[in-house]
């Protein structure tokens, strides 16, 4: 049986590695990426620690699953009819199976100036490039913007926020800059911080980010991004340093083969009781139109039902989880949130530290979890000490 799957993400590779049990499977697994991103670590990666967290090779995740073929290309085109994919290489590939988990994809809403002037922490390159600006800003003579701005303030942008303070403090010392403190903002237009979690967990969290000394402005519209400049609620607010986490939409894929499916309102595909968009074709995780799509947790749970379902160990219908919440706000501090449970503090820290390292167990043996969740722990001196690009090219 050849089954192929396309997406590198947390229910891409979950899938592979349950049906690779079964020997007789070839599984090819098509992906854009050569590594598998660790979402929830990016933030971290961002503000000075270890790059190995939040990156892992494929080569590495199915060293030993000799029935898993890792193709790195990008899917174009699906054809139900004749069951075959095309990738951007002019690649055909034939399938029983098939399961879509191709992830989202950053979008602007359209507001001008952002894909030119923002910043991002989604990818290897976003978070890279951002690195950079901010060792060329704080090398500057005149110092470093006085203002850093995020937009969003859904987990990323919490996370963010609270994180960038000490990464900053660390870019001043380096390079012994003495003027007025720098502010951190959020920029939000919902009316709190974390708006799709309680009232009692934002309000934990708001307090959390005022101790922080974050400063967070609600109910207020983006509009557009100069240069110099981000025009929120018709007023400009001076900064070189605009980082974008809000806003994402179904990969594009879906809206250029939209014959081959269902879309909803919002562009993710409608399945049915097994996850399927028609016979042999598989949407899960971010792309597919279910309760809580978007989140890690949900694209692990779809991986594993979608790969019993294949190997018939299962036909039960598909029932979506609500997962627990965990949003980190600094160091040794964490807001949990579970059904009605919730609550703030050092407990919510390490049960997060905890899930980070379940979850790096649901992609890698124990000893290779174990070294890459202790990698969260490491510091990247480089970032705090390495010239900026601009004093090398002079």
């Amino acid at each position: 049986m050849q089954i192929t799957i396309v997406g590198g993400g947390f229910g891409g590779v979950k899938a592979a590695l349950t049906l690779s049990k079964k020997k007789n499977a070839r599984i090819t697994l098509i992906t854009d990426k050569p590594d598998f991103q660790y979402y929830p670590a990016l933030y971290g990666t961002a503000t000075g620690h270890s790059h190995l967290q939040s990156w892992i090779s494929l080569g590495e995740i199915f060293a030993g699953h000799d029935n898993v073929e890792v193709v790195i290309d990008a899917v174009k085109t699906l054809d139900k009819a004749s069951k075959t994919i095309t990738t951007a290489s002019g690649a055909t590939h034939k399938y029983n199976k098939l399961i879509l988990a191709l992830g989202s994809v950053t979008t602007y809403f359209g507001i001008p100036g952002l894909n030119d002037y923002a910043y991002g922490i989604k990818s290897h390159d976003e978070i890279s490039r951002l690195k950079q600006h901010l060792l060329e800003e704080f090398s500057q003579p005149d110092g470093a913007d006085k203002d850093f701005l995020i937009i969003g303030a859904g987990p990323t942008g919490v996370e963010l926020a609270s994180a960038l303070g000490t990464y900053l403090k660390h870019l001043k010392k380096r390079y012994r800059q003495h003027k007025p403190r720098i502010t951190i903002s959020i920029i939000e237009a919902a009316p709190r911080v974390l708006p799709r979690m309680s009232e009692q967990a934002s309000a934990l969290v708001a307090a959390r980010l005022k101790q922080l000394g974050v400063h967070v402005e609600l109910n207020k519209k983006v509009e557009a991004e100069t240069a110099d400049s981000l025009i929120v609620s018709g007023k400009p607010i001076k900064s070189h340093t605009v980082i974008w986490t809000s806003g994402v939409a179904n990969n594009p894929f879906f809206a250029a083969n939209a014959s081959q499916f269902e879309l909803s309102k919002n562009g993710k595909v409608v399945v049915d009781e097994h996850l399927r968009s028609g016979q042999d074709v598989y949407v899960i995780g971010d792309n597919a139109f279910t309760p809580w799509s978007g989140l890690a947790q949900t694209a692990l749970h779809d991986g594993i039902f979608v790969a019993k379902h294949i190997l018939g160990k299962s036909k039960r219908k598909y029932s979506a989880k609500l997962p627990p919440v965990v949003v980190p706000v600094g160091e040794n501090w964490a807001v949990f949130e579970y059904r009605k449970i919730r609550f703030g503090g050092k407990i919510g820290s390490l049960i997060r530290s905890a899930a980070d390292f379940v979850g790096y167990s649901d992609i890698l043996p124990f000893g290779q979890a174990l070294g890459v969740w202790r990698a969260q722990k490491i510091k990247e001196e480089f970032f705090y000490t390495a010239k900026p690009k601009i004093e090398a090219e002079a």
